[in-house]
């Protein structure tokens, strides 16, 4: 329900700016042949009615059509009212059928989604065993989940109305960017796919873990792309937590912590465990009270279900709006009219179905 909305809102959005004077009709005479056609057929239908209610009413006896004592009242008009709501749609529908495009045209426009920063921890800790049915497949270790957790919620981002930029980062003792913002999932996914191959992951030589790092590595990607004034802004964090530095190169948590909530750059943790609940690692009440502070929060995944619950919940709480300036060519601009047509034939059955006043003879 939630993605329709979304789909719909946009849809509308999208009709709203529509000019007339833009619209170049490429199906113009196929959609006037087939209105024609279908008025001639109304026009035959409605004399054969005719014809066959004279030829009844020869052998039937009249009875007076109105009581004298009934009163006309205006209301009685309303009874029209779905027929009306019908009669709308129907050059609505024309026009949609007619398929309308806009020629080379530049929009600013907004979409659901938001700008995504996916960061996974490649440090020597993530090797320990994380059992689960199907997120793992190339191996038993902590970072092969995680790296299957990021891919995974991309897949459901993917699957949405959303059109997320997203970039990818790994860091252990140091940060990297493997991919930048992007709208190309299918970089993201192979760069995801890349990063978790048991080749690649041993030469990947930063092997200590420092979470700050990789923060603040986000935070100055957001800057680099000049995001931090917009909002929509978001960092999903997979590690196992296992940190204590709160400095960076000299510079404090707080600092890093208050440039987040200033730029509204929430984090999310999903601190990735086996069998090991909220409370049974040492540094989970530090970072669950740090990436709150930024907005975010903390998720103690212990097995697979509990990360994909924690993927589900961010998911849901993700859905927000980007601005972005776009440049089409010949692009088809049906969708709103007949959306719009839909809408006031199914509010025209609606009342016609529902409410009797709209079914009774005044």
């Amino acid at each position: 329900m939630r993605e329709l909305i979304l789909t719909v809102r946009a849809t509308v959005d999208e009709w709203l700016r529509i000019r007339w004077s833009t619209l170049t009709f490429f199906e113009a005479r196929s959609a006037l042949l087939l209105f024609v056609v279908l008025l001639a057929a109304a026009c035959l239908v409605l004399l054969l009615r005719s014809m066959r209610s004279a030829a009844r009413g020869r052998s039937l006896v009249a009875l007076p059509a109105i009581v004298p004592g009934m009163r006309w009242t205006p209301n009685a008009a309303l009874r029209h009212l779905p027929l009306v709501l019908f009669i709308a749609g129907v050059p609505l529908f024309a026009v949609a059928l007619a398929d309308p495009h806009t020629g080379f045209a530049q929009e600013d426009v907004s979409y659901p989604g938001r700008r995504i920063e996916l960061l996974v921890d490649a440090s020597t800790s993530m090797v320990l065993k994380f059992d689960t049915a199907s997120l793992n497949k190339q191996g038993e270790s902590t970072f092969y989940t995680a790296v299957a957790a990021a891919e995974t919620f991309m897949k459901r981002r993917m699957k949405g109305p959303y059109h997320d930029l997203i970039a990818l980062i790994q860091f252990g003792n140091e940060a990297y960017v493997v991919t930048p913002f992007t709208t190309d999932y299918e970089n993201v996914m192979l760069s995801i796919r890349l990063i978790s191959d048991p080749k690649e992951w041993g030469r990947f030589n930063d092997w200590g873990t420092t979470i700050v790092q990789g923060i603040d590595q986000g935070v100055q990607l957001f800057k680099a792309f000049d995001f931090v004034n917009a909002s929509g802004n978001l960092m999903i964090l997979f590690t196992d937590g296992r940190d204590s530095e709160l400095n960076r190169q000299g510079r404090p948590l707080e600092a890093l912590i208050a440039e987040a909530r200033r730029y509204r750059i929430p984090v999310y943790m999903v601190r990735t465990v086996f069998k090991e609940r909220f409370g049974r690692v040492e540094q989970d009440k530090l970072w669950k009270d740090i990436v709150e502070r930024t907005g975010g929060r903390f998720y103690a995944a212990y097995d697979e279900e509990s990360i994909l619950s924690a993927l589900r919940e961010i998911d849901r709480l993700s859905p927000g709006t980007i601005d972005v300036r776009q440049y089409s060519v010949q692009r088809p601009r049906f969708a709103g009219y007949a959306l719009a047509a839909c809408a006031l034939w199914l509010l025209a059955a609606l009342l016609k179905l529902t409410v009797p006043v709209f079914r009774t003879f005044p």
